[in-house]
């Protein structure tokens, strides 16, 4: 979990550094007294939860949370102030929570527990993939049916790409390779994506798609898969890799022989 902390007032940073790393023993905080600097990190990395002070020079707290949201439309933001004047405006940008200064302990823990996008905090994975044998998408325990096949395809391809950028251009060539006309290809993954987005937050599954322009990546941490967990653990793993995987699309076939040349490294 990534924990972005911002204050202009390096005190009041100090001290806040300090109850994250209480409340938050597991996670990796960066406290910035700077929010050009907290939204250039935001930038390079994926934030869970960002900790923003409502008054900062240069930009001020409000506007850097609807940079943050731009970036991550699912980043819990928890404003702090020493005035009530802006909780209104941090309401209209779906914070997760609002303190007032000298922020304690008992305030910011219950700010977390109370967190609006709150599925990695508690560190409980509703979501689980299967790409050995045949390609399929679970949420809690039941498949999840989307109005196009072929939108379950895409979720397919982000996961053998194991957590990197996926263009639209790459989505496009492993769906339907040199067939037909690039225009419609471009407006049937429009609307491929717009019924991957309408399904999960049916499902209220916050932050599992990481969207950047013209390009999408799965949340790897923020869903169990046996394809990750047999490459992190190896034989330790409690899923096995038996030469089988996503049966069902022909697009995958070139990973065979890197999933073979590693099971037959186990073996040995």
């Amino acid at each position: 979990m990534n924990v972005l902390l911002v204050d202009d007032e390096k005190k009041d940073l100090k001290h806040l550094s300090k109850l994250a790393s209480e409340l938050l023993p597991k996670a990796n905080i960066e406290a910035f007294d700077d929010p050009l600097n907290a939204l250039a990190k935001a930038r390079e990395a994926e934030i869970d939860i960002a900790i923003v002070d409502t008054d900062m020079p240069d930009i001020s707290g409000l506007e850097l949370g609807r940079y943050l949201k731009e970036l991550n439309p699912f980043m819990n933001i928890i404003f702090t102030s020493t005035t009530k004047e802006y909780g209104f405006e941090a309401m209209q940008l779906h914070a997760s929570g609002y303190v007032l200064k000298p922020v304690t302990s008992e305030m910011l823990k219950d700010e977390l527990t109370e967190l609006r996008y709150a599925e990695k905090y508690n560190d409980h994975k509703r979501v689980f993939a299967q790409t050995f044998g045949n390609f399929e998408l679970f949420v809690d325990g039941n498949p999840v049916e989307f109005k196009y096949s072929r939108t379950k395809e895409i979720i397919a391809i982000l996961i053998n790409n194991r957590g990197a950028q996926t263009t639209n251009g790459e989505i496009i060539a492993s769906l339907w390779e040199d067939d037909g006309d690039p225009a419609k290809k471009q407006s049937y993954l429009s609307n491929l994506r717009q019924d991957l987005q309408n399904t999960f937050t049916k499902l209220k599954l916050d932050g599992i798609i990481l969207k950047h322009r013209g390009s999408m990546a799965i949340a790897k941490d923020r869903i169990e898969c046996d394809l990750f967990d047999w490459l992190e653990k190896k034989n330790a793993s409690k899923y096995k890799y038996l030469g089988d995987y996503m049966n069902q699309y022909s697009w995958c076939e070139f990973f065979h022989a890197e999933l073979d040349e590693i099971s037959y490294d186990l073996e040995e």
